[in-house]
């Protein structure tokens, strides 16, 4: 009987091909889109995701992972370019770029991606709602006055003028979302042709073919731009700090997060953090040179690059040169798209970026995490995306210091068993537990608790008090002066080695005196408890 033969394993070439043509088939009609989003050419959208997608793949430390221009950073380009030009976007990415560097020679990614679930979904949610606001004008034909900012001036605007808008626009949009939709409804097809393709391609040839008369992209060079120099007006520099610091931010942290994905889904070895900082700064400085504008890891074409079967991270190179083939190619073809297309896509896509299950269980957890959610998807829809990381991370550190704050860190347990002390001088012994590590949170919490004890002899257990900072160190000091005034002994046990470090440095050891500080709370109780009976047989 002839053996069955064995299925041959797919080799890695083959993987980062597919991977990287699916990836690169999703990534054209968002980079058009976002480009668009952010107030530029709709060009300079492949620029970045063709140069982009090949630097930080080379040189990333998220193999698998696709980069390019997100709807995200398109929230603070579209600012940069309205407040300042459109040359200042590549001054603003070349800093963005040095930051992230300088972030990742540091050492600082895992540090950069550490953020509250709570902020994490309101920021998205925020986020959607203003790309989804910034689209209206091209999903209904008609544009709000330039100087209009913010989603409620704009949406009011909308609102007392839609006599004005464009039936046919709005009716190209509203197919457009309706495809995206339902394409997402089917089965595996929509995982090897995307619903946005198709419904670019689909509703651009029906536009044509009907002739509408609605707004166009507009003509888009064949084939990439040589290598120029960004101008730097010296002058507006430290303007762009700001915007720059914003960009550098936020695409630091998706990239992190796109690439944390990209671990789970892959199951291969987890990203360098700081590595792939350093590759997404190196990439912000590249496609400034070549038109682009500022990017980042994208979740979405990352996690179809690894469905496709991307191996190693010459799939994110073969995004990068499938897109630039597509752009010799089919360059003139993407005169034809009507703005209402791209706007439709990305309307779904905000949509989308709302995680309402998310949303549902922060809202199920606690107040305090469900009032953080809000209060930074209000200072992103109404302010900024800086500030809203900011509030979000001022709210959750309050909310925390207060959850600590009322938990009721320590306790009395009686002296410990087995002591062998009479019932008379053990009752003047009184043993304070700490059970978690000391901060300015809960420090004067402490000291209420401290002070309301009857006993003569305080012995205060930190077992578990593995860390305290300089304010809870100083209540400590207050507390031993104020127990030495009313003729109260204050002992500390089982004392971490960085908590005695501190009271060292600060002096509480030596005003304390190291006949107070022992190893184990049994060996305070039995030594105070022998000093007492001494007294008590002298007397």
């Amino acid at each position: 009987m002839a053996a069955t033969p064995t299925a041959r394993p797919t080799p890695p070439w083959l993987g980062d091909l597919m991977g990287g043509i699916t990836s690169g088939v999703v990534a054209l009609p968002l980079a058009l889109a976002f480009a668009i989003a952010s107030g530029v050419d709709p060009k300079a959208g492949l620029y970045t995701a063709i140069v982009a997608g090949i630097v930080a793949s080379l040189v990333g430390g998220a193999p698998l992972q696709i980069t390019g221009p997100t709807g995200a950073m398109a929230v603070i380009l579209v600012g940069i370019v309205g407040q300042y030009g459109l040359a200042q976007v590549w001054v603003a990415g070349l800093l963005a770029g040095l930051m992230q560097v300088a972030l990742g020679l540091a050492r600082l990614g895992r540090t950069v991606s550490v953020l509250p679930l709570p902020v994490i979904t309101g920021f998205t949610a925020g986020i959607g709602v203003i790309i989804f606001a910034g689209q209206l004008g091209n999903a209904l034909g008609t544009k709000a006055p330039a100087e209009l900012h913010g989603v409620p001036a704009q949406a009011a605007w909308y609102a007392l003028h839609l006599p004005a808008v464009s039936p046919a626009t709005l009716g190209l949009t509203a197919l457009v979302v309706a495809i995206k939709l339902g394409w997402a409804r089917l089965g595996r097809i929509r995982l090897v042709v995307p619903g946005s393709l198709v419904a670019l391609v689909v509703v651009t040839c029906l536009a044509s073919w009907l002739q509408l008369d609605v707004a166009r992209i507009g003509a888009i060079p064949q084939g990439l731009p040589w290598p120029s120099w960004v101008t730097v007006q010296w002058a507006t520099l430290p303007a762009l700090l700001h915007p720059a610091l914003a960009l550098a931010a936020l695409g630091s942290i998706e990239s992190l997060l796109s690439a944390t994905v990209a671990d789970r889904l892959s199951g291969g070895p987890k990203h360098d953090p700081d590595r792939e900082l350093v590759g997404q700064g190196l990439a912000n400085l590249a496609v400034p040179f070549f038109g682009g504008i500022p990017c980042t890891g994208a979740i979405a074409r990352t996690a179809v690059n690894i469905r496709a079967g991307a191996r190693t991270r010459w799939s994110g190179v073969v995004h990068g040169v499938f897109l630039a083939l597509v752009l010799v190619v089919l360059g003139p073809l993407a005169a034809n798209i009507p703005l209402a297309v791209l706007a439709g896509i990305l309307m779904v896509i905000s949509a989308r970026m709302i995680e309402w299950d998310q949303i549902a269980l922060v809202a199920r957890s606690t107040k305090s995490d469900m009032a953080v959610l809000l209060l930074t998807w209000g200072a992103t829809v109404f302010f900024d995306l800086v500030t809203a990381v900011e509030v979000g991370l001022a709210a959750s550190a309050l909310f925390f210091i207060r959850r600590m704050a009322d938990v009721h860190v320590i306790d009395h347990p009686e002296v410990p068993a087995g002591s062998g002390l009479p019932a008379a001088i053990a009752s003047e012994i009184g043993v304070i537990d700490v059970d978690r590590p000391l901060f300015f949170g809960d420090a004067h919490r402490l000291e209420e608790i401290v002070l309301a004890d009857r006993h003569r002899v305080v012995v205060m257990r930190l077992r578990v008090a593995s860390t305290m900072d300089v304010t809870a160190a100083l209540v400590l000091r207050d507390l031993h002066r104020e127990l030495s005034a009313r003729g109260v002994r204050l002992v500390l046990s089982d004392v971490a080695p960085p908590v005695l470090g501190l009271l060292e440095r600060v002096g509480i050891v030596e005003s304390l005196g190291r006949e107070n500080i022992f190893l184990h709370a049994e060996d305070a109780v039995a030594a105070v408890g022998r000093e007492l009976l001494e007294r008590l047989a002298a007397a």
